[in-house]
């Protein structure tokens, strides 16, 4: 993993529900259930794990995001986002870097972000309409 100064890591066991935003630095891995936004600063190495099973119903903004879960909400990553074979997204996908297994699921747009700005907006390079994409 990348070291971003902090190489914590900070779990969220199955059968745990968190209601609430969570902002970390270091490493989070779900593999419970969070009801909130999830959110790291964009100038850090901090990672997101979703792990099988583990579900987030809320707009995610880290740098590093690994899914191998559900995600009910948009998927803001400003650097490396790997969607694994039991990932289900239902939002946008904002991504500068992607990976994509076969069964992987997107059901919205995917867009494709050159660039963040020190004001930490993102310019967007390309944008695909409201799309339905299944890996197979």
């Amino acid at each position: 993993m990348a070291s971003s100064g902090s190489n914590h890591t900070t779990l969220i066991a199955r059968q745990t529900e968190v209601t609430g935003d969570l902002h970390f630095r270091g490493n989070l891995v779900i593999e419970g259930k969070v009801k909130g936004n999830v959110s790291a600063h964009s100038d850090s190495d901090a990672r997101l794990q979703i792990v099988d099973g583990g579900e987030v119903e809320g707009e995610i903004r880290v740098p590093h995001v690994v899914i191998n879960g559900t995600v009910k909400g948009d998927v803001y990553a400003a650097r490396h986002l790997e969607l694994s074979s039991k990932a289900m997204v239902e939002g946008n996908v904002h991504y500068k870097l992607i990976e994509m297994v076969k069964g992987a699921q997107v059901n919205g747009s995917l867009v494709s972000n050159i660039d963040i700005d020190a004001t930490s907006e993102t310019r967007l390079l390309e944008h695909a309409e409201e799309a339905v994409a299944e890996v197979d």
